[in-house]
């Protein structure tokens, strides 16, 4: 059986991670999404805003907070028996999306999907680190810093403390994806900080903008990243800490946002069939890194071969493979490349073809 994917959303106290799962949910296109909340305190205020939301396909079910301290401190304790639970569903969840404290490091739960318990049941599709544009260009890391101390202050579970500055450098080190929230009240210097980010980070990550977390499920979900298998390319400045986050100041969870698609585009390419997958898979990559496409995916035929060769990319990374007869399929490459707003088709059509 095919392992349940899961994405772990990490980021500040208010940088806008439980806007951005609300969007999702909004935008999930049929999937059975189940969330994992990372709360402190009674306060619940990610659950209350994610739970009763009226949203199809998220049951009140589906979301479980976890109050007992920050996830990265209590796998054991806490975590992997919420996992263990949610696998053991008679219809168990097609994704699972975990939103971490504000405060927590995502290695220690990167490592958790190796646990014995989930390592043949589910994998980590991939991080996706949220920063509060505005705050990350100023060098502040937080709206609110004097906040984020107060509730680390607060929590009397607390054995570790770290300078904001390290707990920033960790969740940027493990994301897949970085996006740069709050693009709307950064404005002109949104290009140059998403460029400071993509060169600061290792090769394959992806740094995108956004404003109210507002963006296609096809770029977050379904990059087959297998993080737990990727954990020593995450460099950890340090081993522990927290804090509970609940989006404040900007972020409204009321508004619908749709006019954030309008920052991305799809669009198909219909090519000739491939004589060789190998070189094909280059050249996907050459093109993918030549114009920043963020995902690209579709299905071709191979000259002299029966099977249906299937194309999968997230950034440079791309993965091919044979998946079943073609039957009465048009011979062909039929591939859908999705970026932000701004490709130049033309040349991505004639690269690929």
């Amino acid at each position: 059986m095919a392992k349940i994917p899961a994405t772990i959303v990490t980021g500040f106290l208010g940088a806008g991670k439980t806007t951005l799962i609300r969007h999702l949910l909004q935008n999930a296109d049929g999937r059975r999404i189940a969330l994992i909340i990372n709360e402190f305190g009674d306060l619940g205020v990610d659950g209350g805003i994610l739970k009763g939301c009226g949203i199809e396909n998220c049951s009140d079910d589906d979301v479980v907070e976890l109050s007992n301290g920050c996830i990265c401190c209590t796998v054991a304790d806490d975590f992997i028996p919420t996992m263990e639970a949610l696998l053991a569903r008679e219809t168990p969840p097609d994704h699972i999306v975990i939103e971490t404290s504000g405060l927590a490091l995502p290695q220690p739960l990167v490592r958790a999907f190796n646990w014995p318990g989930l390592k043949t049941k589910v994998t980590v599709d991939g991080v996706v680190t949220v920063l509060d544009g505005p705050a990350v260009a100023a060098g502040t890391f937080a709206s609110n810093v004097a906040a984020v101390d107060a509730q680390r202050a607060a929590d009397d579970g607390l054995d570790h403390e770290t300078p904001l500055s390290d707990l920033y450098a960790d969740q940027v080190a493990c994301a897949d994806m970085i996006v740069v929230n709050k693009a709307d009240l950064l404005g002109d210097g949104t290009a140059a900080l998403v460029a400071r980010l993509k060169g600061e980070s290792r090769d394959g990550v992806q740094v995108i903008s956004a404003t109210q977390g507002a963006l296609p499920v096809d770029v977050l979900l379904g990059r087959g990243q297998g993080a737990e298998d990727d954990i020593s390319a995450r460099h950890e400045v340090h081993h522990h800490h927290d804090d509970d986050d609940h989006d404040d100041g900007h972020d409204d969870h009321h508004h619908e946002h749709e006019h954030g698609h309008d920052a991305f585009e799809s669009f198909i390419v219909d090519a000739p069939e491939v004589t060789d997958p190998a070189q094909f898979a280059t050249k996907v990559s050459d093109v993918i890194r030549s114009h920043d496409i963020l995902r690209l995916k579709g299905f071709a035929s191979v000259a002299g071969k029966p099977m249906r060769l299937t194309v999968q990319a997230v950034g440079p990374r791309v993965d091919h493979y044979f998946d079943r007869p073609l039957g009465t399929d048009t011979r062909g490459a039929r591939l859908v490349v999705i970026g932000q707003a701004g490709l130049d088709r033309a040349a991505i059509t004639a690269a690929l073809q």
